[in-house]
């Protein structure tokens, strides 16, 4: 598909007057089809965002993001949406609309461009970080991807999408405008509204507002930080709290953030140099969003600032600025590495002080708070955000999240990004701005929601959920396969291994108890005596036939398994999974 890329026009300066929101029509055209609105992720969780917009016999779609597990999913990677229903209308499809570059937004489109081929139109940074993965998964050859600018708009079947700045923890962060014969609808992606950023403008709230007043059927709009009153703090009020920090410090500086804010990267970067200090990168993906964004422009680096990390060995602490991954405490990023003396290249000791510039993620604090510690008890000075202004969220506060309603003024209203309460929360907000709460909808992952200028209702649902991916597999572990999993985790393992006589089922030798997370064999003798006791009498009572009778071998597993549970759990309390091994000789 051809791109095609037009420049929005400037706005009117000949003011209409502001119709009333009771008597204000969304659009001037004569009523149409309906447009349909399906989430498949980013309802009731955080992460995994990604929502199907479909008119008539075209459908585009917003983001591809992935979760993390959750502490029951034993051994899982990542979570990704269940793409059923994208894969079966596959044909209809008119391309793949990003946000934003963070993974909760992109992170599952290799998996979904694995099933499908579409177009994908997103900003430069954002195009840049899916290419690295496509690139690793084989796909970039085969995947075409248009760069668009805040400003421009997309056609796409029956679709025109716009593309609006805003401000969020990561740049080039957009809005998206999507309208059809049935109207405009706002999707926010992520976003603040941020009076002093980093890097560009303010949000395009110009452009909101006008849309507001030409008619928004809905607006999508971001609930992470709805239960937050007030508005957001600036980025650049951390970078008041680095200074604070570099000033005066003889140590050698470690910092760690989410590598994907390039803000604070610049940040960093620009103390270092304003002290005097070279600055060393380690960390995979903090070395290739370095890269990327340099080469992009959005990180600016002072001449002979940026170095190899091994020249920084010569140079004595006071001069030194490690930027590396790790804030969320991950066991085999670089600062995790660092703390548990696994590092080839840097070690931890009282010359260093740590700053962590993030807050820990739900669900990460204990893996955070492992590798605080650690680095307390190797000597460093560590300084988190819960000593210090040194992370802020890209997410809009209460008064942001009012403002986006005023500006944009939707007949209908659809929270998204967001846990039930959340939901719930954002939608009360609308209703308190004078909202019908007719006009409010909380969806649930796969439902329909039809809307047109005069009405808005769920219509049925379509296949969603969760696809767990471990390692190269992805779908092949499900419930049964957690719930082994849990087991073996919480309460271990036992192996009976018998060997049975081809001719009539007996005993030839064993039974061979084997543990595994449960009991140590040699300090259970006794234990282990009556487990072998209990599976001879299991086989013998569920095997009674003589030479020549058949041998039920399912029978023989299945008797073997639940007289040994009985006994374990009235034992030890405990419920191991057992596992019956018989050989026939």
């Amino acid at each position: 598909m051809a791109e095609q890329t037009t420049e929005r026009r400037p706005e009117n300066t000949n003011k209409r007057p502001v119709r009333k929101q009771t008597d204000r029509k969304p659009t001037d055209r004569p009523p149409q089809g309906k447009l349909k609105i399906i989430p498949l992720g980013g309802l009731n969780e955080i992460g995994k965002n990604l929502t199907v917009y479909e008119y008539e016999n075209d459908i585009i779609v917003v983001d591809v993001g992935l979760g993390f597990p959750d502490d029951d999913m034993y051994g899982v990677d990542i979570v990704i949406p269940d793409f059923t229903y994208l894969v079966k209308n596959q044909s209809r499809i008119r391309g793949i609309f990003l946000t934003h570059g963070h993974e909760d937004h992109i992170g599952a489109v290799p998996y979904l461009l694995k099933n499908l081929n579409a177009p994908i139109y997103t900003t430069r940074l954002t195009a840049a970080l899916v290419s690295l993965k496509l690139q690793e998964h084989g796909l970039l050859q085969n995947t075409k991807i248009h760069t668009m600018d805040a400003g421009k708009t997309q056609k796409a079947g029956a679709f025109t999408v716009e593309f609006i700045h805003v401000n969020h923890s990561i740049a080039d962060a957009v809005a998206l405008a999507i309208k059809c014969p049935a109207g405009t609808v706002i999707h926010t992606g992520d976003f603040k509204i941020d009076p002093t950023p980093i890097h560009g403008e303010i949000a395009d709230l110009a452009r909101l507002g006008q849309l507001g007043k030409e008619g928004v059927l809905a607006l999508l709009s971001d609930s992470t930080n709805v239960e937050k009153p007030g508005y957001s703090t600036s980025e650049s009020k951390v970078g008041e709290s680095f200074d604070r920090l570099f000033n005066g410090c003889t140590k050698r500086i470690i910092v760690t953030t989410f590598a994907s804010n390039v803000h604070r990267l610049q940040q960093v970067i620009n103390c270092a140099a304003k002290y005097g200090r070279k600055v060393g990168i380690t960390g995979r993906s903090m070395e290739n969003i370095t890269k990327v964004s340099t080469e992009l422009g959005y990180l600016k680096i002072p001449k002979n600032t940026l170095v190899e990390l091994a020249q920084l060995k010569g140079l004595p602490p006071s001069k030194q600025v490690i930027i590396t991954t790790g804030s969320q405490g991950e066991s085999m990023s670089a600062l995790a590495r660092m703390a548990f003396s696994g590092h080839k290249q840097v070690e931890i000791g009282p010359e260093d002080r740590v700053i962590i510039s993030a807050s820990a993620v739900p669900g990460n604090e204990r893996s955070v708070s492992n590798v605080i510690n650690e680095l307390f008890h190797k000597g460093a000075d560590v300084v988190y955000d819960k000593l210090s202004d040194l992370h802020v969220s890209g997410h809009a506060c209460q008064e942001e999240l009012k403002m986006m309603l005023a500006l944009t003024r939707p007949q209908y209203f659809i929270p998204v990004h967001g846990e039930q309460r959340m939901l719930k929360r954002h939608a009360d907000i609308a209703v308190e701005m004078g909202m019908p709460q007719k006009n409010t909808i909380i969806a649930e992952l796969g439902n329909i929601i039809e809307l047109s200028t005069k009405s808005a209702k769920i219509n049925g649902s379509v296949t969603a959920g969760k696809v767990l991916v471990d390692g190269t597999g992805v779908g092949d572990v499900g419930s049964v396969v957690l719930r082994d999993r849990k087991v073996l985790a919480e309460d271990g393992m036992v192996v009976v291994v018998m060997n049975l006589s081809s001719e009539d089922g007996s005993l030839v030798s064993g039974p061979d108890i084997i543990t595994r997370g449960f009991i140590y064999v040699k300090e259970s003798e006794e234990m282990m005596k009556d487990l072998r006791r209990i599976a001879i009498e299991a086989l013998q009572h569920s095997h009674q036939g003589g030479r020549g009778s058949r041998i039920d071998y399912s029978a023989i597993r299945n008797a073997v398994k639940n007289d040994m549970s009985g006994f374990l759990y009235k034992k030890t309390k405990r419920s191991p999974m057992i596992l019956p091994v018989i050989m026939e000789i």
